[in-house]
């Protein structure tokens, strides 16, 4: 019995490399299934608020439907009702909807 446990203390430890692959793996799976689908609908946003244009229907974050009839750099004024306008921040824009189409959301 004694012999066995000398055996096993007499063995050498494994290299450093193999210790940090179950890391490097995670990490892997972590870009590949979390953070680079998540960047790839950030872009997919990005070029979608880019080009709002005047008539266009849109959904904000907060679930406001309403008509874009004047649009700058950072902000869209938003009809949302007859003589209603909301002024907001372009980023708050959650989508755009399509001409004669239904709102994501509904």
């Amino acid at each position: 019995m004694l012999d066995f446990l000398a055996a096993a203390a007499s063995a050498e430890a494994p290299p450093a490399w193999i210790q940090w692959l179950p890391i490097v793996g995670m990490i892997a799976i972590f870009w590949f299934l979390i953070i680079r689908p998540q960047m790839r609908q950030q872009k997919q946003h990005r070029e979608k608020i880019a080009g709002i244009k005047k008539g266009d229907q849109v959904v904000t974050a907060g679930g406001i439907v309403g008509k874009v009839v004047k649009v700058d750099d950072h902000y869209a004024d938003i009809e949302i009702a007859q003589g209603v306008r909301v002024k907001t921040v372009k980023n708050t824009i959650g989508d755009v909807v399509p001409p004669g189409g239904a709102a994501a959301n509904d």
